[in-house]
């Protein structure tokens, strides 16, 4: 078990603990159902949600991220000196300042964004709000909205943001019992995993009847002891205490961080309210408050002052009895939470890297409630294969695609009914096979082939698991390989068909695959392209490769975040069915998804011979042989080109249509590497003018057409077949081939080598695994040096 699932156990036992049975979890399941359809299935609306770069880079690399609220901003009167931004940064911390810009939900407005709201005026956005304002926005009435501590949340739930620090929460106001008057701050607790760092509720408001509210929604409320001891007051705003004892107590910012991480494994999804007194140097005595609160509310009520109108008058009224000594303690409260907030986020980032380090290596925190002992966690990671390399941000090599638990079952032979050996297995009936369990998926299988062909370079897999013993599984062995897991995203329970994915392969006696069976739903029907997007941007890759497992829409928003980022784009196509998707039909009046040569979205595809034909096949039936597509056939001169394809290939291969199929689809991937199994591998090339293969004369047999017109993109085509390297009669499983082939390739490419001299030492490396139990053979070490003179031979 890795340091890792120590700590998660651990903290799951003693977060139960702390929690007790006052976490009565009263959910509304229609607004989470809403919320998961709009992060997991559909992109268009997931799309909605800007998230700033800086914001996005801190979300895909764990970096602490704190929310804030644009109403302190835009609807505040606390003056714009307030430095909250600046606090959160200078405590090691990213902030998110969320609103609605224009009819935009953001997280993460930049100061002059804040500035032009303040300037052109914005509405309060509450929940409710938000599907008006941005529907106002996507029929072309931009309206601006700073948001309230509901509004803030569902927004920062959306990003992925944990942590909310603001001033003080709604509540249930006095007579609310009568009045219904109850903030949706408190509901929003209720049903929003968001952990929020304030200082209680308004002073003004029935905090007994508001806490008892909070208890029936299910909300974990803490208070910060701040240095005091036994059981502490829940905090009133202005005063640190209100004569009403908090539900439990928190001693450090490292104990709340637990609590999150806890309610987060546990699939808890309301909210958790963690009180931060005011700091005791700017708070306003209990009895001072209290008389000021009591004048404020009974003239409040006898004006008729109600709904809406009841807390600003209140407001303004306090600040008049307190002689303005109320206006400077909200703001340092907000900011004492504002910085609190930050440095629970850095104890969360913390923890969610394995748990902050002692001088031996241990990660440690203490809990403690009211009533019990403290509880002192300390776990000391096992050994890890990771390098320092791998734990920086950056990466040569980001593959996105899927993580699957692989089954292999061999079929054991047998007789058939004259007598012979039987090499297929039977239908309808139980076959006597050999079953083997590894962890695959062609992501997976790609990203570890060239994590072990590299000497330095740093691979990492963006991938999705569910929460199950197969994800479990698969994290434990990706962390054994040493494979860097920053970017596998498990998905809870709370979202629908989070089976982790599971391929079970049927191979006949001489190990060649008879059928397969793949439950991938996971990667077809949840989409978080503002996660794609930022794993991109904070990584940077070299290349960037994309499996078919993906829908069809997230295909396109990895290729574009790769494009966008300054990657080079591989396209795995998995199967025949699933390679299609990279031609898919373009929207009803839109553009083809798709960019042709010299701007190609894609720069390399790694098809078989099945899959070249389907890819071909869904070009043709949605319309990409264009005009614009013509004009770079046409710049190739090829006329009467059979009998080149004949010698550069076979008949064979050419009466099956293949290298046909590849020059038609070279316009929109310059190189394409047939994957032929038996017969080696057909590379197919678009070259640039200048390109050294155009000159070299050892490469000239292969130079199936050049340009003679000057054209400024296209100075010919390349074709050749590579033959295989050996003929593997050991064959252990098929399983993975393909996949170690284009990962160690792209590894080489990664290096700076070129395709044509990369080819045969990814076609050993095929040959490594078709020997392997596993998908990916762990020899492929050995192939480093082989690799490097590959990469550095200039012919």
């Amino acid at each position: 078990m890795t340091a890792r699932q120590h700590l998660l156990s651990r903290a799951h036992h003693v977060s139960s603990a702390l929690l007790g049975s006052r976490l009565k979890c009263a959910r509304q399941p229609g607004f989470n159902t809403v919320q998961r359809r709009l992060r997991s299935t559909d992109s268009q609306l997931a799309s909605l949600l800007k998230v700033s770069p800086e914001v996005a880079d801190a979300l895909a690399t764990n970096k602490p991220v704190v929310a804030l609220e644009s109403t302190i901003y835009t609807h505040g009167a606390l003056g714009d000196d307030l430095y909250l931004e600046d606090i959160v940064r200078k405590n090691g911390a990213v902030p998110a300042v969320c609103g609605i810009l224009a009819g935009v939900p953001t997280v993460g407005l930049s100061t002059a964004e804040v500035e032009r709201m303040v300037n052109e005026g914005a509405k309060k956005a509450s929940r409710r709000d938000l599907a008006y304002l941005v529907g106002k926005g996507l029929t072309g009435t931009k309206i601006h909205g700073g948001t309230t501590i509901s509004g803030t949340m569902v927004l920062s739930r959306l990003a992925g943001i944990r942590v909310f620090g603001t001033g003080g929460l709604g509540g249930v106001h006095k007579g609310g019992e009568n009045s219904m008057d109850i903030s949706a701050d408190l509901t929003e607790l209720g049903r929003t995993r968001v952990a929020v760092v304030s200082s209680g509720c308004k002073g003004f408001l029935d905090i007994p009847r508001t806490l008892e509210f909070l208890e029936t929604q299910g909300v974990l409320v803490s208070t910060f002891a701040d240095g005091r001891q036994g059981n502490v007051d829940f905090p009133a705003f202005w005063a640190r205490d209100s004569g009403i004892k908090s539900p439990s107590v928190v001693q450090t910012e490292a104990e709340a961080a637990a609590m999150i991480y806890a309610q987060e494994q546990l699939n808890i999804e309301t909210g958790l309210l963690l009180a931060n007194p005011i700091p005791e140097e700017h708070a306003i005595s209990r009895q001072d408050m209290e008389h000021a609160i009591s004048v404020a509310v009974r003239e409040a009520g006898e004006k008729g002052f109600g709904g809406a109108e009841n807390t600003p008058y209140i407001l303004r009224r306090i600040r008049e009895l307190t002689e303005g000594r109320s206006v400077p303690a909200n703001k340092y409260l907000v900011q004492s939470n504002v910085e609190r907030a930050a440095k629970v986020a850095v104890e969360l980032s913390k923890l969610m890297d394995g748990g902050s380090r002692s001088s031996s290596g241990a990660a440690a925190f203490t809990i403690q409630s009211p009533g019990t002992p403290k509880v002192k966690v300390e776990i000391k990671p096992e050994p890890s294969e990771v390098t320092p390399q791998q734990q920086s941000n950056t990466a040569d090599i980001l593959v996105a695609g899927s993580v699957a638990l692989d089954l292999s079952c061999d079929y054991s032979g047998g007789v058939d009914a004259e007598g012979n050996k039987a090499v297929s297995p039977l239908a309808h009936v139980s076959n006597p096979s050999h079953i083997t369990q590894s962890v695959g998926g062609v992501g997976h299988n790609v990203a570890l082939a060239a994590h072990k062909a590299s000497e330095e370079g740093k691979v990492r897999l963006c991938s999705m698991v569910g929460d199950d013993i197969a994800g479990a599984t698969i994290l434990a062995n990706l962390e054994a390989s040493g494979l860097d897991t920053t970017c596998i995203r498990k998905l809870g329970r709370e979202y629908p068909s989070t089976r982790t994915a599971q391929y079970v392969a049927v191979n006949d006696a001489d190990k060649n695959l008879v059928m397969a069976m793949a439950d991938m739903a996971i990667f077809s029907n949840h989409s978080f392209p503002t996660y794609w997007n930022s794993a991109v941007a904070a990584t940077k890759p070299k290349w960037l490769v994309v499996d078919g497992n993906w829908a069809e829409t997230d295909i396109q928003t990895w290729i574009e975040a790769g494009r966008k980022h300054g990657a080079r784009v591989a396209f795995e196509p998995v199967s025949a069915a699933k390679s299609e998707r990279l031609f898919a039909a373009p929207k009803r009046g839109g553009q083809l998804p798709l960019r042709l040569f010299p701007n190609a979205s894609v720069d390399l595809a790694s098809p078989n011979q099945y899959e070249l034909q389907a890819m071909h096949g869904a070009a043709t039936r949605n319309e990409y042989f264009t005009h614009s597509w013509f004009e770079v056939i046409d710049s190739f001169g090829m006329h009467g080109s059979r009998d080149k394809f004949v010698r550069l290939t076979s008949a064979e291969i050419t009466d099956m249509g293949l290298p046909q199929q590849n020059i038609q689809l070279l316009p929109y991937i310059p190189t394409i590497i047939t994957k032929l199994g038996s017969k080696g591998a057909l590379v197919t090339m678009l070259l640039k003018p200048g390109d050294p293969l155009l000159r070299d004369v050892h490469h000239a047999p292969y130079i199936l057409a050049r340009n003679y017109n000057d054209h400024p993109y296209v100075g010919g085509v390349y074709m050749r077949l590579f033959p295989p390297v050996e003929t593997v009669k050991d064959v252990v499983s098929v399983n993975g081939v393909g996949d170690t082939f284009l990962g160690v390739l792209v590894a080489g490419l990664a290096m700076g080598g070129r395709v044509e001299n990369l080819v045969d030492v990814a076609q050993r490396a095929a040959c490594l695994s078709l020997r392997s139990h596993e998908s990916v053979s762990m020899e492929l070490v050995g192939l480093k040096s082989e690799l490097r003179l590959a990469v550095e031979r200039q012919e």
